[in-house]
């Protein structure tokens, strides 16, 4: 019996596998930072950027990764339904089913931490502060701890709002499919 996960039913192994290349990890992480369709040179582009950190990268990465997307890695995404790839009109986009694969992609701010990681440690910092000002820290006490818990909320307000809009979408995927 299968293994499958919690939103597509694709089973986890073929996630596993979906997810080993790094071209098609890179290729999901594209397309999630994109509302709606792009274009298979955008993509090759993006990708051969991120591969050799040069911008424009050279033509032949450029086209190594265009035709290792449009021969292999694409296909493979749309067989499984995680994007639909029109190879004729050299199109792609995420599908609904892309968020299957999203849990055992590496969540991580654009500084290279999780994001549980850097709300534990805001969490952590907003605690010592506020008892800080509680047992009269000098500077910190400076300011009353309602002030710095309403400092540090809106901290959490901004991160998550940031942080939805990263992974927006997901949300307008499931608004206007």
């Amino acid at each position: 019996m299968a293994i499958t996960d919690r939103y597509g039913g694709i089973p986890e192994t073929e996630i596993h596998d979906l997810l080993r290349n790094e071209r098609r990890r890179q290729a999901i992480k594209h397309l999630q930072d994109t509302v709606g369709t792009t274009t298979l040179r955008d993509l090759a582009e993006t990708i051969a950027e991120h591969e050799t950190g040069e911008s424009p990268p050279p033509k032949n990465i450029r086209n190594s990764v265009y035709n290792s997307l449009h021969q292999t890695h694409l296909p493979k995404l749309d067989r499984r339904g995680i994007v639909e790839y029109e190879s004729d009109r050299k199109t792609i986009r995420l599908t609904e089913d892309a968020r299957s694969v999203d849990v055992y992609m590496e969540v991580v701010t654009p500084y290279g931490i999780t994001w549980s990681e850097y709300y534990s440690m805001l969490g952590t910092l907003s605690l010592f502060v506020v008892l800080a000002a509680l047992i009269g820290v000098p500077m910190v006490a400076a300011f009353e701890p309602i002030l710095w818990v309403s400092l540090f909320l809106a901290a959490f307000a901004a991160s998550l709002g940031y942080q939805l809009w990263r992974e927006r979408w997901v949300y307008l995927n499931a608004l206007f499919g």
